[in-house]
């Protein structure tokens, strides 16, 4: 019996001790540091921190966007997937409780006569004074529970990186509501942009049909020939038919809005008047750091993080030995009327093993394995979305003061060539510039003022982006 016993023990030893040896892994700590500034200024000031409907004041933008964060099916999905994720932790979370459930069945058998059953019951023909049947039933309802026991937090420290995954989804969610404002707020001020260049394009369009008479009565006059009218004819009929370009870019645009919002094509309700005295806020970056706090994306990634070094440790616990726990508790009798005669028929068990991997481990060495080169990967994808965060920041800060700069001598540069429109004209008719002086500095001047629009949308589009690249819009 001893040798029995010591027997036993030796081999839990040697269970116990060969799950202690694991895989050796190449370790990897996550680097957070970043610059203390972004140009020197040390200022806490951070418009990323702005409400978005405090940071945008049109109207009809603000609309927009509080349609889309409703009906937005992208969106939507992604709200679904926090529902998932809420459900597995509740799953990992009753993991680690006991399972208890209610069996409740019958069987029945006949042994053969020269089995050791058999034979006993040929030894015990009469029972109560009646003689055994031939088969015999078996009834049962009991309670049954079982238990891990989670003596190495396996079972826990795998709740805690659900908790984390859904962490991770939440941050998601509002990294995409940060997006999404950012993509609805673009395509208002593109649309806005395509709006006043088709006005432009029609105002010049009449300049040019003005020039185009005045060209007929100069070639009436034996002044010019016919190739200048034909010059300005061609001119007037190009800029007629760019005029359904832009409707088409407008009507792209105005369904690419419609998409984000949810809805069927319908025209975008907008106000395009002004668009170019715009003035741009000031716009406050703050200092790096805070890109930690305020960026849905840098925020998702160190969730994701935090969940990867749980699932090693979880990995790791899956080499040690598993301690279950079996009860079970209820009655048991051949005839169902015997069920309820306590105690003769009343049955209970409890037993209690550990399990502990030995001989052919190679899955739990591979997942072991997997799971610390994901918890690398999450390192180095937590380290580029700060890097990205900071890099991006740094971007939109110089084009915002570079667009600054280029809208101011675009103005100038529109201003001195409207005034030689009316200059090159005036020329003309005095027979003092030549037709294609006036047809170039028309074409110049509508090139000019096309590209202020587009710079002002630039300038607009950097407001946006500035506040997306802060981790604006979320909250």
């Amino acid at each position: 019996m001893n040798k029995f016993k010591y027997s036993i023990i030796g081999i839990i030893s040697l269970v116990l001790i060969s799950s202690c040896k694991l895989p050796s892994l190449i370790q990897r700590t996550e680097n957070k540091s970043v610059s203390s500034s972004y140009n020197g200024s040390l200022d806490t000031t951070n418009s990323g921190k702005l409400k978005w409907k405090e940071y945008f004041t049109d109207p009809n933008l603000i609309a927009l966007i509080d349609t889309a964060l409703n009906n937005n099916q992208e969106l939507n999905i992604l709200l679904q997937e926090i529902n998932i994720s809420t459900n597995e932790i509740m799953a990992r979370k009753g993991a680690y409780l006991p399972f208890v459930g209610v069996f409740g069945g019958v069987s029945t058998a006949k042994s053969g006569r020269y089995t050791s059953n058999g034979a006993n019951e040929e030894s015990n023909q009469i029972v109560d004074g009646k003689k055994n049947p031939s088969f015999i039933s078996d009834y049962i309802v009991s309670a049954n529970a079982t238990w891990e026991v989670d003596i190495w937090k396996k079972l826990r420290n795998s709740k805690k990186s659900a908790v984390y995954q859904y962490l991770s989804s939440i941050e998601g969610k509002n990294f995409m509501i940060t997006n999404l404002i950012a993509e609805i707020s673009n395509s208002y001020y593109e649309l806005l942009a395509l709006d006043n260049q088709l006005e432009i394009l029609q105002k010049n369009i009449e300049i040019q049909k003005n020039a185009l008479e005045i060209v007929k009565m100069e070639k009436e006059a034996a002044k010019v020939t016919e190739l200048a009218v034909k010059k300005f004819e061609a001119e007037v009929l190009k800029n007629q038919s760019h005029q359904y370009f832009l409707r088409q870019q407008i009507t792209i645009t105005e369904n690419q809005i419609n998409f984000l919002v949810g809805r069927f094509p319908q025209t975008v309700k907008r106000n395009s008047q002004g668009f170019s005295d715009i003035v741009i806020d000031s716009v406050y970056a703050g200092i790096p750091s805070q890109l930690l706090e305020n960026r849905p994306d840098i925020r998702q990634a160190e969730q994701s993080l935090l969940a990867a070094k749980l699932d090693v440790k979880v990995a790791k616990a899956n080499f040690y030995p598993s301690l279950v726990i079996n009860a079970n508790f209820g009655t048991q009798a051949f005839q169902p009327q015997y069920l309820a005669n306590l105690p003769a028929s009343l049955i209970s068990t409890i037993v209690g093993g550990a399990f502990a991997p030995l001989v052919n481990r190679n899955a739990l060495k591979a997942n072991y394995l997997s799971s610390n080169s994901k918890q690398t990967q999450a390192i180095y994808n937590y380290e580029r979305a700060i890097l990205n965060g900071f890099i991006e920041v740094s971007n939109q800060l110089s084009n915002i003061e570079n667009l600054k700069k280029n809208y101011e001598l675009k103005t100038k540069q529109v201003a001195a060539l409207t005034e030689s429109i009316e200059i090159s004209t005036g020329l003309f008719k005095s027979a003092r510039a030549d037709y294609m002086e006036v047809l170039l500095t028309q074409r110049d001047a509508l090139e000019a003022k096309f590209d202020l629009i587009e710079t002002k949308m630039q300038q607009m589009n950097a407001k946006v982006n500035i506040y997306r690249a802060l981790g604006g819009g979320w909250n």
